[in-house]
């Protein structure tokens, strides 16, 4: 201990020994160990009083996450009522010239009507045309020539509980009773999951040959990255559904029904497929069509491959 401190006689005091000579630096840097090869400016380095700030409170945390979700979602409502609005006025300048020459047209029919019969009245005959457009959209042909089928017979009834349980209500053909109506309303409820869950078996049955097709594309292309592989593979699932579930059948509805041209039948299966349903074109709706129970069963059994297919295409 006598060789740090030196008592002193005078006040019995310890003595500090002076400090060596720190060499003074030509410069404020100093090479911190562990960093790299990078000198950092002790200048440069944050305040001691950065690491006793308060981190932020969950509250706040979750206001920002909420106010830039917000921020989000209006900006894709814009755009969607854009989009929304895009489309009704190109369908407006589209088919109003169309609407404005069918209403001429009609009009002129029933002004040479009125002029060949004198002795039918305007009211009656307004009312005889409300009456035949009711039937009509209920589905009973009115024609002379039209067939005596029922519209619920077997087929036409099959027809309607697919279109039911498959959420694509066509609307052509609809339960008038209260019976039928509250019947319907339970069918539904039931059905709708029964056909999920039927859908979702199958699907995961149809994934078998899709997944093994990648696979063969994956061994017999090595040589190629994965997202090459991928976009074949897509090409190839894309171009057999645009065949087997738009373009055959298109051809087939075209060859079957009357007054039908190719792209009123791509139409019609574009339409059922997204389970849209406008109901403006029905496979054997035509009161002359030949085996119609027949054809509606068929009809509602590709109705179910096409809504197979959709569901199989979002996996």
């Amino acid at each position: 201990m006598t060789k740090f401190l030196k008592m002193d006689s005078s006040d019995h005091l310890p003595v500090v020994p002076s400090l060596p000579n720190i060499p003074k630096w030509k410069s404020n840097r100093m090479k911190v160990p562990h960093l790299g090869r990078r000198n950092i400016s002790v200048s440069n380095l944050p305040s001691p009083l950065v690491y006793l700030r308060k981190p932020p409170k969950p509250l706040r945390l979750f206001w920002n996450k909420i106010r830039r979700s917000s921020l989000l979602l209006t900006i894709y409502l814009v755009v969607y009522i854009g989009y929304l609005s895009v489309g009704a006025l190109v369908l407006s300048y589209i088919e109003t010239p169309s609407e404005i020459n069918s209403r001429i047209i009609f009009r002129k029919m029933i002004q040479e009507f009125k002029e060949r019969n004198p002795s039918i009245s305007e009211d009656d005959l307004e009312q005889l045309i409300v009456n035949v457009v009711l039937a009509g959209a209920r589905g009973v042909p009115v024609t002379r020539n039209a067939t005596g089928d029922s519209n619920w017979n077997f087929g036409q009834a099959f027809f309607f509980a697919g279109t039911v349980v498959t959420t694509i209500g066509y609307g052509h053909v609809t339960p008038s009773t209260e019976a039928g109506k509250m019947f319907t309303m339970i069918y539904g409820i039931v059905g709708i999951p029964m056909t999920l869950i039927f859908f979702t078996s199958l699907v995961d049955r149809l994934m078998v040959p899709t997944t093994a097709l990648l696979h063969y594309l994956a061994r017999r292309l090595r040589r190629h990255n994965h997202f090459r592989v991928q976009c074949i593979h897509l090409t190839i699932s894309f171009l057999t559904l645009l065949g087997f579930f738009f373009c055959l059948p298109a051809a087939i509805f075209n060859y079957l029904e009357d007054g039908w041209g190719y792209l009123d039948s791509l139409y019609y299966c574009f339409i059922s497929l997204t389970t849209v349903g406008l109901g403006d074109y029905i496979p054997g709706d035509s009161p002359y069509q030949q085996y119609r129970s027949l054809y509606k069963i068929l009809t509602t059994s590709e109705l179910w491959f096409k809504v197979l297919k959709k569901k199989t295409s979002h996996y």
